[in-house]
């Protein structure tokens, strides 16, 4: 059966805000805070993923979280009422109150690390939701994301969603950001390729500066999870140097799609064997490696960050045409934006350009990469998912006017002391739930 790749988009939260809690990641840090626009922020990743699904991608869509978590602050000793919790968190103890808060599960590229029907010794699609230990904000995500990929993905003929790995520094995870699969066509065997800032038992090199949030531990454990085989499995190390730089995950510095590599020229610890490897597992899949490598002399680290090139979705559409996908951030910088007006005329590989504009999102450290989660899926594995998730005209235009009818056009950090601010949430999420028919999925609704 002929597979194609989906991409589900984490919708934003109605808590969108910038309170500056991911050390490591340059823009969170840098616009810690301002103040945010949830409303503009929803529409902006609507936008991206209405303009996808009318040029011929599967374009599907996963809900926010409940925010702010309440457990996560009765967890941490606060009690009473929920509108008591929020008032003393406000006033006890704001950088908890804002960790509950955080909206950061609509980067749905940390959401899982997924495995393909193709791949996997089962011939089922695996998920193995990340745990996220490196940062409170983003530990608390995994039961809720385990539980809305079992509402979506629910049929155990086609679907294995496991749990996290154990939330240990050892196995830090975070999902399919560190992750790429190379093939020659969707539905072919592939080579999954895993990504990790460091090693806790083999030891090497680490950064200085900043953490590093995946581990080859964990890496290894979700391929074995999922049942991948040795020759279907490459590992590689990113660079230390430039996790100091601010490239807290792969996809900030390398992207990949099908039989190409798109990445910078400082993105792996020895890129060379890197390469190699991956070529040479590759071609036992029947294809061959093509590799664009940016050169630091034309784009630096430092505009690879700050206009997130490479968090960009690299995808084929259904006639056969590569498309990159970036941030209006690209066009901003004027050696990115060279690089790409020559990318796009040397006819390599990537024929279009496409810009969004998701300013709200790239202020807190995500782009379109950050926005999404792959999914590999043939006809039968596509007629299992939840039939309301599918973006079309008419679930853009409900999901559009729900954003209008529930979301502020203004959110500073000190916003998330006002109680009214969790009713109105749950009110939202609850008429979500309804609008994409997946039930009761958060715990208000239990």
């Amino acid at each position: 059966m002929q597979a194609r790749e989906a991409n589900f988009d984490g919708l934003v939260g109605p808590t969108h805000n910038y309170a500056g809690l991911s050390f490591g990641n340059v823009a969170s840090q840098t616009n810690e805070k301002s103040v945010a626009n949830p409303l503009a922020a929803a529409k902006q990743g609507l936008r991206k993923m209405k303009r996808l699904a009318d040029l011929g991608f599967l374009q599907g869509v996963l809900p926010p979280q409940e925010r702010p978590s309440l457990r996560l602050l009765r967890e941490l000793g606060f009690s009473g009422s929920d509108t008591a919790v929020i008032e003393r968190a406000a006033k006890d103890a704001p950088e908890l109150l804002a960790a509950a808060s955080s909206a950061s599960a609509m980067w749905t590229a940390n959401a899982a690390t997924v495995s393909p029907s193709a791949d996997t010794r089962d011939g089922r699609v695996h998920f193995t939701p990340a745990n996220l230990t490196s940062k409170l904000h983003r530990a608390i995500e995994h039961e809720a994301t385990r539980r809305t990929l079992q509402a979506i993905f629910a049929d155990p003929a086609h679907f294995t969603v496991h749990e996290a790995l154990p939330g240990t520094p050892a196995l830090g995870d975070e999902g399919a950001a560190n992750h790429t699969r190379f093939c020659s066509q969707y539905g072919e065997r592939g080579v999954e390729f895993f990504v990790y800032g460091r090693s806790e038992y083999r030891r090497g090199p680490e950064p200085v500066r900043y953490p590093a949030r995946q581990t080859f531990e964990a890496s290894r454990a979700v391929a074995q999870r999922h049942g991948l085989s040795e020759d279907g499995t490459v590992y590689a190390q990113q660079s230390p140097e430039v996790i100091d730089a601010g490239v807290f995950h792969n996809d900030v510095i390398a992207v990949g799609n099908r039989q190409t590599l798109f990445c910078h020229q400082r993105a792996f610890v020895d890129q060379s064997a890197v390469y190699d490897q991956l070529g040479a597992q590759l071609s036992k899949a029947g294809a061959q490696l093509n590799v664009i490598e940016v050169p630091d002399a034309r784009v630096s680290v430092a505009d690879a960050v700050t206009s997130y090139l490479f968090n960009s979705q690299l995808l084929t559409r259904p006639d056969g045409r590569d498309v990159l996908v970036v941030p209006q951030e690209c066009r901003e910088n004027p050696r990115v934006a060279a690089y790409l007006d020559d990318l796009v005329v040397n006819a390599g590989p990537i024929d279009e350009v496409l810009v969004f504009e998701l300013r709200e999102s790239m202020k807190n450290g995500g782009g379109p990469a950050c926005l999404r989660l792959r999914v590999v899926l043939n006809e039968a594995e596509r007629q299992a998912v939840a039939p309301g998730v599918w973006i079309d005209d008419a679930l853009f235009g409900r999901l559009d006017a729900w954003i209008g009818k529930h979301y502020r056009d203004r959110l500073a950090p000190s916003d998330l002391a006002d109680p009214k601010l969790l009713d109105e949430s749950r009110t939202a999420l609850d008429e979500l739930t309804q609008i994409l028919g997946l039930g009761s999925l958060y715990d208000f609704q239990r």
